[in-house]
């Protein structure tokens, strides 16, 4: 078994480079390969606990993709994120549940039901390996994203009330919302809590091994211990990554550096072997159905795969033309506020809105609260056929397969329309979506020309915050070293502000005068970095800059200063 394991690995990922390599979606390649190398007579059977499996897979895997979300923008985006990640799965698992049940009496309505909460959320991995790759506008990678991470707590809150009702309790509906209600809660507050400590850590400890290290397991404590306590393990995970992910940039830029390729890594190698593993168990289930069920089974597939294409953009465009309604109505209402002589009374009491005038707090209100205005038709479009299922959907097939009260035709049943629908959305949808994209033009350069600008407006607060960051040190040196140095401070400071100084004059500065310590130096160009990164930092909070935006300009200062300490470590005695 441990030699069976290894192969799968180096093989998954073997697969899982290719694909990369030539452009082509990965889960389906790697699901393919061992689908077809199942039915080959010398490679071996493999079992692993369902349950065991997703505990296993999910925390990691949420976890990274909560890190490179935009606290920011999952914020703006929330009614979006909240009428997909919840609404639409729920709606999802209620009308697959009933066509299954009516198509296959077999499985029983709960089993029936349980069946639309397995293939009702969207893995948005695939969506957004697509539209990183053809320019999507923020706005929809936003929703994608924020959809990914709330959609799987929903669809296993119901996959355990489905459960427990297949296992024999008694459970009305109100039994299920407090389910819901106390998953959600639970899962947030451990989720904070875990991810308030592990960012104390970071913050404390300048091992970046260690903190990897530590970013590794703690997932998998705070996804066991809210499921433990009745809550959402899921919720948890990603309240955890959001948390920790908005405040990496406060962090040392070692840690950064450190953890994005081992989670890159670790996404690599979970998803490969995830996708891997049930395309091999495909043949096996087939061998334990009857003859006489397999015509019964693809008829269901079919039917539950058209009904998870059919009900995602039945759902998107009246959700959204009736939120699109609602917030144009709240935007009516504050502009009767403002023309109606209470807005200046108070704008006078509120300490937020005191600086601001009428139309700035309008814009910021459209911005925060009413992104859905921002969403086109063709927007919803691409999101409509973003739905291809991944590994949730799988895992959790595999774990209804456990259940000990499920017959073994409806369990097998379950994970073989599971297989065909995500393999399914993962052809029509996965291959198609990028013509889609193209034919619609739904990439553009609106973002590209809005981060110029805010680029532009953020590098001169910085210059600014710089200089005077710059003047303050001048006047602790002329203290420190008096009147010689401070010739060469205003070199040093000259070359990293860019101002043009003649090459004569700053030759014979040089040359003229004792030099600073490398230590100070070294010191002057560290606060130099920290002033800029609070200034972005700022830019932020503020909404005045995209968080993608500040993440890459966070990213070249981080190259800076790796190129700082390697500078220092050849100038500064006793360092190797």
């Amino acid at each position: 078994m441990d030699a069976t394991l290894f192969y799968v690995l180096v093989g998954a990922v073997i697969v899982a480079a290719i694909a990369r390599w030539r452009g082509w979606p990965a889960p389906l390649l790697v699901t393919v390969v061992a689908l077809a190398a199942s039915f080959l007579p010398f490679v071996p059977e493999m079992a692993i606990d369902g349950h065991v499996l997703l505990n296993l897979v999910l925390p990691p895997l949420l976890y990274s993709a909560a890190l490179d979300v935009s606290f920011v923008g999952f914020k703006r985006s929330l009614p979006q994120i909240r009428r997909l990640g919840i609404w639409l799965v729920l709606i999802t698992a209620l009308i697959v549940g009933l066509v299954a049940w009516l198509i296959f009496p077999a499985l029983t309505l709960p089993g029936a039901l349980l069946l639309g909460a397995i293939v009702a959320p969207p893995d948005a991995v695939s969506a957004a390996a697509i539209g990183r790759k053809l320019g999507l506008p923020r706005r929809v990678m936003t929703v994608l994203s924020g959809e990914s991470l709330i959609n799987d707590a929903t669809s296993l809150t119901l996959y355990r009330v489905f459960a427990a009702i297949i296992a024999g309790a008694t459970l009305t509906v109100w039994d299920g919302i407090w389910q819901f209600v106390l998953a959600v809660v639970i899962g947030v507050v451990i989720g904070l809590v875990f991810g308030i400590l592990l960012h104390q850590l970071r913050m404390r400890v300048a091992d970046p091994v260690v903190i990897g290290t530590f970013g590794l397991l703690v997932p998998f404590g705070a996804y066991a211990i809210a499921e433990h306590l009745g809550g959402s393990g899921v919720l948890a995970v990603v309240a955890m990554g959001l948390y920790v992910g908005y405040n990496a940039p406060r962090t040392d830029y070692t840690t950064r550096q450190q953890e994005a390729p081992l989670w890159l890594s670790a996404d690599l190698l979970l998803e490969s072997f995830v996708f891997a593993y049930i395309g091999l168990q495909f043949r096996r289930v087939l061998d334990d159905l009857g003859d006489e069920s397999v015509e019964h089974i693809l008829l269901l597939s079919g039917a539950v795969l058209l009904v998870v294409l059919v009900v995602r953009p039945l759902f998107i465009y009246p959700a959204h033309a009736w939120a699109s309604f609602q917030d144009r109505r709240r935007l009516a209402r504050w502009d009767r506020t403002v023309t109606s002589g209470a807005f200046d009374e108070r704008r006078r009491k509120s300490k937020r809105w005191g600086s601001y005038s009428a139309e700035e707090l309008r814009t910021r209100i459209v911005r925060e609260r009413m992104a859905g205005l921002q969403l086109t038709w063709k927007d919803n479009a691409v999101i409509s056929w973003a739905g291809m299922r991944g590994v949730v959907t799988l895992a959790t097939a595999l774990a209804a397969a456990d259940i000990a009260e499920l017959p073994t035709g409806p369990s097998h049943a379950i994970v073989i329309v599971a297989f065909i629908v995500t393999v399914g959305t993962l052809l029509l949808q996965g291959l198609t979506l990028p013509l889609l994209i193209r034919r619609l033009g739904v990439a553009s350069d609106v973002d590209h020309e809005a981060d110029v600008q805010a680029l532009a407006a953020v590098r001169a607060r910085s210059k600014q915050a710089g200089k005077a960051f710059l003047a303050e040190q001048r006047a602790l040196w002329e203290q420190k070293y008096g009147e010689i140095d401070l010739r060469a401070f205003d070199a040093f400071a000259n070359r990293m502000t860019k101002v043009e100084t003649d090459t004569d004059h700053a030759q014979e500065t040089e040359e003229s005068v004792a030099r600073p310590s490398a230590e100070d130096l070294v010191a002057l160009s560290r606060g130099w970095l920290q002033v800029r990164r609070e200034v972005l930092l700022e830019e932020r909070d503020a909404g005045n800059i995209d968080e993608e935006v500040m993440r890459e300009l966070i990213t070249a200062m981080d190259a800076e200063e790796l190129a700082l300490d390697t500078r220092g470590a050849m100038r500064l005695p006793g360092r190797a």
